[in-house]
């Protein structure tokens, strides 16, 4: 019986499992953004979630702790100062699984796991919120109006600057 004995087996001897959860762990962190099985993104999540968690809690010892499995010197380094710092204010969950379908080759469901908060996403989604939810409804309907009358002056002006323009060319042509 196999009591006490987490984790799935993935057709793999012992060796050739943590082995390959060491690279893909390296490729994920790395990258931030893997496609792989669905069961081995699963599997993934366990380790690369307790690789976050000893980044977060920093010091020497999980430091080393972490080098033992990441095998890219660049990658603790980067899982330290970077993605440790990300998620310091969270609990948990710092792993998203996305299903995509299935793969052409065996049929074998196939998924992408990321990290869950990425710096870019994290700025560019709070912010149009913010200000949408801000202009109540009689504010926006005076700034849609507001924005459609400097409209139509902004775009005479571009058409006498283009006029000019092809003055001034012709201008320059001539000293020459």
């Amino acid at each position: 019986m196999r009591h006490q004995v987490g984790g799935r087996k993935l057709g793999r001897t012992t060796s050739h499992k943590d082995a390959m959860l060491r690279n893909m762990v390296t490729s994920f962190l790395k990258y931030e953004k893997i496609e792989t099985t669905d069961i081995k993104a699963k599997e993934l999540r366990r380790v690369a979630e307790k690789m976050i968690t000893l980044a977060k809690r920093g010091g020497l010892h999980a430091r080393r702790q972490a080098a033992a499995v990441i095998r890219e010197k660049e990658v603790v380094q980067k899982l330290f100062d970077e993605i440790g710092a990300r998620f310091a204010d969270r609990q948990g969950g710092y792993t998203r699984i996305v299903k995509t379908g299935f793969r052409a080759g065996d049929s074998a469901p196939m998924a992408v796991i990321e990290l869950m908060v990425r710096p870019s996403e994290k700025k560019e989604k709070k912010e149009p919120k913010a200000k949408k939810e801000a202009k109540p409804k009689a504010e926006k309907a005076k700034a849609a109006k507001a924005e459609k009358a400097p409209k139509v002056a902004k775009e005479a002006k571009p058409k006498k600057a283009a006029a000019k323009k092809p003055a001034a060319k012709k201008e320059t042509g001539k000293e020459e």
